[in-house]
């Protein structure tokens, strides 16, 4: 068992920040005004940069806890998820693309559950990172929302959101493909 040292380091804490962000921003979409997005926006921004520089931490000072190996994906998929729901009511994602992006990663977590229990680890492969790239830029969009300099955020978010999808079905047939022993054998 890991000692409160080893699991209150920095990656960690900022990992625990990531998730004490997501009321927050929770809290912001229910108000329909413009700057309220905005404020959600730079939240949401905080939180994704909370997600890159607890990794760089990690990985350069080899601060690795199985804490943190739980709680890093888990913060990511409580953010994405909680404010693709949060945008559905604000008619900002229809509820259908929402949908196959929570099942898409529940999915995942059981490939990665069963593929645990079979010794075999499933990294994120490239397409999985293009899909939390336009991702993460997608919901941004979505929360600035309005046309703003003269873009309109609203169809960006949607298009960056669907080319996500599509890393999403190529990266899921990825990791198909990679345990498919697993449930043949």
């Amino acid at each position: 068992m890991q000692n409160k040292k080893q699991i209150y380091n920095t990656p960690n804490i900022l990992t625990i920040s990531r998730i004490l962000i997501i009321p927050v921003i929770f809290f912001l979409l229910f108000f329909k005004e413009e700057f309220y997005g905005i404020y959600a926006s730079i939240f949401f921004v905080i939180a994704v940069l909370t997600d890159f520089i607890d990794g760089y931490i990690a990985r350069k000072k080899n601060i690795v806890t199985n804490f943190g190996i739980f709680l890093d994906p888990l913060a990511d998929k409580l953010l994405v998820i909680t404010i693709l729901i949060m945008l559905i009511p604000l008619k900002r994602i229809p509820a259908w693309i929402v949908v196959i992006i929570v099942f898409r990663e529940v999915f995942i977590m059981g490939l990665r559950a069963i593929a645990s229990e079979e010794g075999v680890v499933l990294s994120a492969g490239r397409e999985g990172k293009w899909k939390t790239a336009f991702q993460m830029f997608g919901i941004f969009f979505l929360l600035v929302y309005y046309d703003n300099f003269y873009l309109n955020f609203e169809d960006i978010g949607l298009v960056l959101i669907f080319i996500s999808i599509i890393f999403s079905i190529i990266s899921l047939y990825k990791y198909l493909k990679s345990v498919s022993g697993i449930f043949i054998g």
